[in-house]
């Protein structure tokens, strides 16, 4: 597995880009903790990280490239909570919304096709989505169900010799992101 910095990742951008676009699995860092990703529009790469994961029956969320993408692809019952919570972003949490455009991610990303996780991160890793203007697939770096992953040490062997690179930018003091459950009518605030 390759391992880089962001600022190798800057010098060698294009390579990358491609990479990602065309599929690649990777260990990438949030403004929480560690997450395994891949194009979310890709269903080989979803299955291949549903796969590194073992994680088969729910949905996955998804950086997206904007607001804007959470307004053409994503509703809520309750506009007025929706609206507020996206006020929030960039920011450490997880917006549950109905998916509206099932066009918008692949089937194997969010499986029934009825929600989806919603993150914008307040880190860089955002401007990664935004640039290639993608939806791409975050979840915790772990096997389903095990620690989650705050630095090197953590990364469970069978996702490290699975994965096709990693971003590593040392070790992580948060926690995995609030949960804002906006697909009913009143909000469900799940603390992680």
């Amino acid at each position: 597995m390759n391992i880089l910095t962001r600022d190798e990742l800057k010098h060698d951008k294009l390579d990358y880009t491609k990479k990602i676009k065309g599929g690649a699995v990777f260990i990438h860092p949030t403004d929480t903790i560690y997450g395994i990703g891949c194009t979310a529009l890709k269903s080989a790469s979803v299955k291949k990280l549903r796969e590194i994961k073992q994680q088969f029956d729910r949905p996955l969320s998804v950086i997206v490239p904007s607001k804007d993408w959470i307004r053409q692809n994503c509703d809520s019952p309750n506009k007025i909570e929706m609206r507020r919570w996206m006020k929030k972003l960039p920011g450490p949490y997880t917006l549950i919304l109905k998916l509206k455009n099932k066009e918008a991610v692949c089937p194997e990303t969010n499986l029934n096709g009825g929600t989806i996780g919603i993150r914008i991160p307040n880190h860089w890793i955002s401007k990664v989505a935004e640039a290639l203007d993608i939806p791409i697939v975050t979840t915790s770096a772990n096997i389903s169900g095990k620690d989650y992953m705050t630095n090197l040490d953590d990364l469970e062997k069978p996702i490290a010799g699975k994965v096709d690179f990693m971003i590593y930018e040392g070790e992580k003091e948060g926690h995995a992101s609030t949960i804002i459950n906006l697909s009913g009518t009143e909000p469900e605030v799940r603390e992680r």
